[in-house]
């Protein structure tokens, strides 16, 4: 009985070790986490008194714009984005990486569209007076951001420090690689990029804003199979969702198409995709909207707030 038990209880712990070692290095591993994955605008939209929207606004069901938080264990917590939402969202981070003080370790933005940068306005001696917090910017979009009021203030009085950025050159962070690419949007102030996000052991993608797939001088087929988490653009579930707008005049890629463009993958490769950046009026903001379910079966995901990645 004894060599019985001893063997049992050998056996349980090393089960029990092999269960808590995967874990143990997930828990020191760097991870994405989701703030928000509504368009600029977010949901309910300013202007809009639909009764969706009314219902929203009375029932306080928001949904901010899109950003992520890179969460190293060593205490470095960055953004991606800086929306017109950031207090919000800084609680938010905070409430998931707790800190002494509301510090962030580095700003990365891809755009010079208002749901992208508006929210660096906070940095500002009027609201936190921060102190050379790091923005990692590429050059047109620095360009802008030092030669436009009130942007060019929080440069001058050292609220943050730019940090230039090239196309295709990572930035090392601890044990996280952060690199631009250039993809095709409405640049009229700044070049568009997305971020490729490498940590130890996944690389994430991350591409909010961009025109039709078709534009791109990448495939994003390959994009994915080269990857472990894919985030792209779905502003918009299908054309015709602006009643009376021509939305070959807002190029965004459809969700429609896009999952057309990748619909060959195989069913585990689908999975790496989470459309994000949602408008107010995409469907797939809705959980339990037939879309939604759609867009699951299909074997895709659909990022919602507090989702995390682990890199």
């Amino acid at each position: 009985m004894r060599a019985t038990k001893q063997k049992t209880t050998t056996f349980i712990l090393l089960f029990t070790s092999i269960l808590i070692f995967p874990l143990t290095v997930e828990s020191k591993s760097p991870y994405l986490f989701v703030l928000g994955v509504g368009q600029d605008g977010g949901a309910p939209q300013a202007g809009c008194f639909s009764l969706k929207c009314v219902s929203e606004w009375k029932t306080n069901q928001r949904v901010f714009p899109t950003s992520l938080a890179l969460i190293d264990p060593v205490g470095k917590k960055y953004l991606f984005e800086a929306t017109p939402n950031l207090p919000e969202q800084m609680i938010i981070l905070e409430k998931e990486a707790p800190s002494n003080q509301f510090l962030l370790d580095g700003v990365f933005i891809t755009h010079a569209h208002i749901g992208h940068y508006a929210g660096l306005i906070y940095f500002g001696r009027e609201v936190m007076g921060s102190k050379r917090i790091p923005l990692y910017l590429m050059p047109e979009m620095e360009n802008f951001i030092r030669s436009n009021g009130p942007w060019s203030q929080l440069v001058k009085l050292r609220n943050v420090e730019i940090k230039q950025l090239k196309v295709n050159k990572p930035i090392e962070l601890s044990n996280v690689a952060i690199t631009p690419f250039l993809v095709p949007h409405r640049d009229e102030f700044s070049e568009t990029v997305g971020f490729s996000i490498r940590g130890p052991n996944r690389k994430a993608i991350f591409i909010p804003d961009i025109n039709k797939w078709s534009e791109w001088d990448q495939s994003l087929i390959e994009v994915v199979k080269d990857s472990n988490y894919v985030l792209i653009d779905a502003t918009f579930y299908k054309d015709g969702e602006l009643p009376g707008r021509d939305m070959s005049k807002i190029p965004h890629p459809f969700v429609t198409e896009s999952m057309s463009l990748l619909s060959k993958l195989p069913y585990r490769e689908r999975g790496k995709v989470w459309f994000i950046h949602m408008n107010h009026t995409n469907p797939l903001l809705n959980v339990d909207s037939e879309e939604s379910k759609f867009v699951k079966n299909k074997g895709f995901n659909i990022a919602r707030r507090g989702d995390r990645f682990i890199l």
